[in-house]
């Protein structure tokens, strides 16, 4: 292909003069506004090249390559501690659905893999109410490379089934009951004080939700200080229900709102008695509020906007429990 020597543009004349075709492969335009044309000599280095413009991808000399998407790492769960337990592949996360799905707190999923092998997985996870996530392949490779398109993230502890110990509650015989509900709490450290509070305030039950919360991770536990291992935690399939089941067993449904008039502060309690917090920015969910016997407003200053969960959880449990733990 021929080149004329000289050509006369709006931006000025151009002198096209390619000797071969590495120097033709090197050359670049530089124009500023469409008011500037910069030429460059390829034979000397070029000191003021705007490091901001986009560099040839190339490992060459004088030029830094472009970080692609497998050069980017995703950060997930607690930056400051150790991270959730997550095993990789699909024979080891069959064997923990089926014979401890409440170690499992959710399993990730690959994307649009196209693999039967996941689709069979992902119903065997919805039958033991284990929350999945369809997610991109970059995120299970920053648990694992040896994945095989599926993770599963691991609770610090196994939890309770509710089937397995609800009779424990609902025979009651009048001796003092008290339950916790957390919902939608998604900061581990506001999660372990809750279990921490749970435990100092004479909480019998702490029940989880199977999706919308955290996970028992590291930081949970080392913000419980020790109370994990000696806190009951149940998370039904079904908290809703559960909840109701309780109402109908005599249970005091309460809930900590700041929406309402109720002031927690004098209310008096049941002795059996179920006290649920809901997350940060939701608040209570509303399947919970519907069953409550009454929604208590913590008494607070009016320029604060709100207690967070694991300090409204504990002030409500202190108030029903100050008389009755000496």
């Amino acid at each position: 292909m021929a080149f004329d020597k000289n050509k006369e543009t709006e931006f000025g004349i151009i002198r096209n003069n390619f000797k071969d075709r590495e120097s033709r492969d090197g050359f670049r335009e530089h124009r500023e506004g469409f008011e500037d044309f910069r030429r460059r000599d390829f034979n000397k280095p070029h000191e003021d090249f705007n490091s901001e413009r986009p560099r040839f991808n190339k490992d060459r000399e004088g030029f830094t390559r472009r970080k692609t998407d497998g050069d980017r790492r995703v950060s997930f769960g607690d930056p400051d501690g150790a991270p959730q337990t997550a095993i990789g592949g699909i024979r080891e996360v069959t064997d923990l659905l089926e014979r401890s799905p409440m170690q499992v707190h959710r399993v990730l999923f690959m994307h649009q893999s196209g693999n039967p092998k996941l689709y069979e997985l992902q119903k065997l996870a919805k039958r033991a109410h284990v929350h999945v996530q369809q997610v991109d392949s970059k995120v299970l490779n920053t648990y694992t490379t040896q994945h095989h398109g599926v993770v599963a993230l691991l609770n610090e502890k196994e939890l309770l089934v509710w089937e397995d110990i609800r009779e424990d509650y609902f025979k009651a015989n009048g001796e003092r009951k008290l339950i916790a509900v957390g919902t939608n709490i998604e900061d581990p450290r506001n999660l372990g004080a809750c279990i921490r509070s749970a435990l100092a305030l004479g909480v019998d039950l702490l029940m989880l939700p199977a999706k919308g919360m955290c996970g028992i991770t590291p930081a949970v536990a080392r913000s419980a200080a020790g109370a994990l291992d000696k806190m009951k935690i149940c998370r039904p399939n079904n908290l809703e229900a559960a909840v109701g089941e309780l109402k109908l067993a005599g249970y005091q449904i309460l809930g900590l709102d700041a929406d309402t008039e109720t002031n927690l502060a004098g209310f008096e309690f049941s002795d059996q008695a179920v006290i649920a917090v809901g997350g940060e920015d939701v608040g209570l969910p509303p399947f919970i509020r519907k069953q409550c016997d009454a929604v208590l407003r913590i008494p607070m200053m009016p320029e604060a906007h709100s207690y967070n969960a694991s300090v409204a959880l504990s002030l409500g449990l202190y108030e029903y429990a100050r008389l009755r733990i000496k």
